[in-house]
């Protein structure tokens, strides 16, 4: 029996939810009494062996070109054959685009019961019970899970990760890997920038920057605290800022540790989105917006005004000229 992690990764480098994965998978198999088991696919240039000092024991590979670009169906199939030849009775994975892809199609395939967006540990005191977010981030509910295998994907940031100094064992897995179905023409990748979906610090801007034009606000802010840029769906829809940096019920659920929300009014789409962040910050000059009620911190006032004024902050601060 073990407890086996999905590490998803990207152009041969480990995503960092997948490091929250592992320290929550890892944290499950103690509280299980088994170990924490990692699966790579496709080809990876990182140190695999290091992974261990995320709690896990061992980390089985499956390196083949095929795998290096994500494909739901063979994934399925390559983590099913890996789950019955590590014997895995619980599986986890990040909530993330892959995740979601994945997790319930290995659900049906495995006959496993699975709950997605967890955001904690398992109860295991009496039974199987996972707490996860619903509603939109509004609410919680405790989900019993009764199957023999359990499966479940955790949303981003919702767990601390974890650090020791374990080194894992690193073994290749021989697993059948099925032609795909999916022909891949190109690929067409956004660079130089933080990957949204990943980022730490993020900076949005929406209608009340009235314009294109203004955006340079947002990108000297979140250049100066190395950032990520947003914005809400208005803005995208305006052609002001390309659909990936859509945030919201429609677009991408993010969830930074700080995330500036400038001229945004919040309505309840976009606050779907990011309503998981640790610390929100809204800069509005609209004192009855929506979103200062889900701020930590709110400023009222022009944001012409207030966010060159916080970028220089930010640049003292740091020493950047």
């Amino acid at each position: 029996m073990s407890v086996l992690i999905f590490l998803d990764q990207a152009d041969g480098h480990i995503k960092k939810n997948s490091f929250e994965a592992a320290s929550y998978g890892a944290k499950l198999a103690e509280n299980l009494n088994t170990s924490a088991e990692g699966i790579v696919l496709g080809n990876v240039n990182d140190d695999l062996a290091s992974l261990g000092k995320y709690g896990l024991k061992k980390i089985h590979t499956v390196k083949n070109d095929a795998l290096n670009n994500f494909d739901d169906e063979v994934f399925t199939h390559v983590i099913a054959e890996a789950a019955k030849n590590t014997d895995a009775k619980v599986i986890v994975f990040s909530n993330n685009f892959n995740g979601k892809s994945i997790a319930p199609r290995l659900s049906v395939r495995l006959k496993a019961g699975l709950v997605t967006g967890a955001v904690n540990l398992p109860e295991t005191a009496n039974g199987f019970i996972v707490k996860k977010s619903v509603f939109s981030g509004k609410a919680f509910a405790n989900v019993s899970i009764k199957t023999e295998i359990k499966i479940i994907s955790l949303n981003a940031n919702a767990y601390k990760i974890s650090e020791g100094e374990g080194v894992a064992e690193v073994a290749e897995l021989n697993v059948e890997i099925p032609q795909s179905r999916v022909k891949i023409k190109e690929v067409n990748k956004v660079t130089g920038e933080i990957p949204l979906a990943e980022a730490e610090l993020v900076v949005s801007g929406g209608r009340g920057l009235k314009g294109p034009e203004n955006w340079g606000i947002v990108t000297d802010l979140a250049k100066a605290l190395g950032a990520a840029t947003s914005c809400s769906r208005p803005v995208s829809d305006s052609d002001w800022r390309p659909h990936h940096e859509h945030v919201g019920q429609t677009g991408l659920t993010i969830a930074p540790n700080l995330y500036f929300a400038i001229g945004i009014s919040g309505a309840i789409q976009h606050l779907a989105g990011v309503n998981r962040s640790k610390t929100i910050v809204v800069i509005n000059k609209d004192s009855e917006a929506p979103f200062f009620k889900a701020a930590d911190y709110g400023i009222v006032g022009d944001a012409f005004e207030v966010v060159p004024k916080i970028t220089e902050a930010v640049k003292k601060l740091k020493g950047i000229s």
